[in-house]
């Protein structure tokens, strides 16, 4: 979050009443809301010194008393600002309740810190506007925690993969003779602008495509409760694989896996709602769409021999969408489905199977088609239409919690 640094600097203050006076109007420049993250508070005193603050003898502690320091600068270099106040100081100079900033803390997934000083300008500034958006009546009390909410969720799970992924790939090795830790610093110091712009850059192409999806509803019930293909893809035996390979090829492997299926979704128009380590779950608009992204998967991960086996479970139907995922009877046949697949296949529901002969994409009746073919070769009829995909009615078979089901084969024609 990027806000305008209004020149007031907030005085360091001991009692509540001062500190909620002092707290400006305005953030300083870069400071990001999730002020609570990073150096828990009790370790913003220096450890290993004596009272009169001269380093310890130790080498080790000193050692960790440079850490520690360095963890501080980065915590200030990517928050923007110093701690200056506990959260009922936050609460109060935001004009909010305790409790109501406590929800909003935790919804944006930070734990409970207790009265210390941890929080910064920025803190005050992220609760002043959720709880102007409500007094403006633009949001909700429950909507504005359910913003802070899927925000925390998706920034921690962004954060946890750039820390552990991206940063440690580029620290190493080190050519330089520094540590880890000693280069670190600079270099989120040259990434943090580049980052954040990148991301407010990404957000706002997402937000432009899920706007245009929901302008694009029929009516006010289609924007929550709507007609999708859902799929999942799952990799075949990777309970075996966990105890075979070693961490860091299991972690390859998944990290190959996902990269692949988010790569994919994306391209032929689908959307990947979440990965779930051996499996993801997709979804798409369009039927021949969610086909394509099916027969796709399994033909590029065939093609792949480092990569397990396959198997992939779509269904067609009404579907209920909320914070980005999607749930509902659907999805849990399209569950089902994945997990009676044989491998390197695609299995599909009645539901898609019919939506796919509506639209164009595949026959209704596969003897009709056979049947319209040879008339043609016999010159006793017209050629029938061109289909992408053909659809072969598999066994029936009870599934749990959803009754009986058919389930159909999908495969490319030709």
């Amino acid at each position: 979050m990027t806000a305008d640094d209004s020149g007031a600097t907030p005085r360091d203050v001991d009692t509540e009443d001062d500190a909620v006076r002092d707290v400006p109007a305005e953030g300083s420049a870069r400071a990001s809301a999730g002020g609570t993250g990073g150096v828990p508070a009790e370790a913003l005193a220096p450890t290993g010194t004596d009272p009169a603050g001269t380093a310890p003898d130790d080498p080790a502690a000193a050692g960790e008393d440079d850490e520690h320091n360095i963890a501080v600068r980065l915590e200030q270099l990517i928050l923007g600002a110093d701690r200056r106040y506990t959260p009922f100081q936050a609460a109060r100079g935001a004009g909010v309740s305790m409790d109501l900033a406590a929800r909003f803390w935790r919804a944006m997934g930070f734990a409970d810190i207790g009265q210390v000083k941890a929080l910064t300008e920025a803190d005050v500034l992220a609760l002043r506007r959720l709880a102007g958006l409500v007094e403006a009546g633009l949001l909700s009390e429950a909507m504005a925690i359910q913003v802070a909410r899927s925000t925390g969720q998706t920034t921690a799970r962004l954060a946890d993969w750039q820390i552990d992924s991206f940063l440690e790939g580029l620290t190493e090795p080190q050519d330089s003779g520094l540590t880890r830790t000693e280069i670190t610093y600079p270099l989120v110091e040259l990434l943090l602008p580049e980052l954040e712009e990148f991301l407010v850059y990404v957000w706002r192409r997402q937000l432009a495509a899920a706007t245009g999806r929901v302008v694009r509803a029929q009516d006010d019930a289609e924007m929550v409760d709507r007609r999708l293909a859902v799929g999942f893809a799952d990799l075949v035996g990777f309970t075996r694989l966990t105890r075979r390979l070693e961490e860091e090829e299991l972690g390859e492997l998944v990290e190959a896996f996902e990269t692949t299926c988010s790569d994919l979704v994306a391209a032929h128009g689908g959307r990947l709602i979440k990965t779930l380590g051996d499996e993801v779950l997709f979804s798409a608009d369009d039927a021949g769409v969610a086909a394509e992204i099916g027969l796709r998967l399994i033909e590029t991960m065939t093609h792949d021999e480092t990569m397990p086996e396959l198997r992939v479970g779509i269904a067609f139907g009404t579907v209920t969408t909320r914070m980005g995922d999607v749930f509902g009877t659907t999805v849990n046949l399209a569950s089902r489905l994945t997990s009676i697949a044989p491998k390197d296949t695609v299995l599909v529901d009645e539901a898609f199977a019919e939506e796919l002969g509506r639209i164009g994409e595949a026959p209704v009746s596969e003897a009709e088609h056979a049947a319209a073919e040879k008339a043609a070769e016999e010159g006793t009829g017209s050629p029938p239409p061109s289909y992408r995909f053909a659809l072969q009615p598999m066994w029936q078979r009870p599934v749990r919690g959803l009754g009986v089901v058919e389930p159909w084969l999908l495969s490319r024609r030709g």
